[in-house]
């Protein structure tokens, strides 16, 4: 299973303001930093939770169809599946058609499900990840990402800021990978992977 980003978010989950009054910063001269952390904060923060925030499209690839009637999509909550494709070993491209399976967006993580009856294609593949799964994912807008992924960012953003090389904790202990609270605010609910 090979996941790909194909559509990034159009928007951060905060916005460079937000992360200022974080920071206690008024002036202007790092704005172009921050933004960056912001960017590095939401895409390490996204890893952690195994969630996707603002809604961004993605690519499943699988090499075989699952012996099972569904395909679990990772970064939920789950919006949509675009399209389901695949390469028969001829090198043909073909699309499954959507009245063959339904889209579960209610369970976490999200899934493609046969319809009732229905089979998998039934096609030789060619060798390699010959499946493409298109789907959605993310909880929308900036504004309906949970506050606690919210603060988490922000506390990312603040320690980049604060600590521009690794942290030492004490001697003998190393160098933190991730601040404490950070890391706690992202298990609270961590996604599939």
């Amino acid at each position: 299973m090979i996941l790909k980003l194909v559509t990034a978010p159009v928007a951060e989950p905060i916005t460079t303001a937000e992360a200022k009054t974080h920071l206690r910063i008024d002036g202007s001269d790092e704005d172009t930093l921050i933004d960056t952390y912001i960017m590095a904060a939401r895409q390490l923060c996204e890893m952690e939770a195994r969630r996707a925030f603002v809604t961004q499209t993605f690519d499943l690839f699988l090499e075989q169809w699952p012996a099972s009637d569904e395909i679990m999509l990772p970064r939920p909550p789950l919006q949509s599946v675009t399209s389901i494709t695949y390469t028969d070993s001829n090198g043909n491209a073909q699309t499954m058609p959507s009245a063959d399976y339904l889209v579960d967006t209610a369970s976490e993580p999200g899934r493609v499900v046969l319809s009732y009856g229905g089979t998998w294609p039934s096609a030789t593949l060619r060798p390699g990840p010959a499946i493409t799964v298109r789907f959605v994912a993310g909880y929308g807008l900036a504004a309906a990402v949970p506050a606690m992924y919210k603060q988490a960012i922000k506390l990312l953003v603040g320690h980049w800021y604060e600590n521009r090389e690794q942290v030492v904790l004490a001697p003998g202990l190393g160098a933190a990978q991730l601040p404490m609270g950070v890391k706690a605010l992202l298990m609270v609910d961590r996604g599939w992977s």
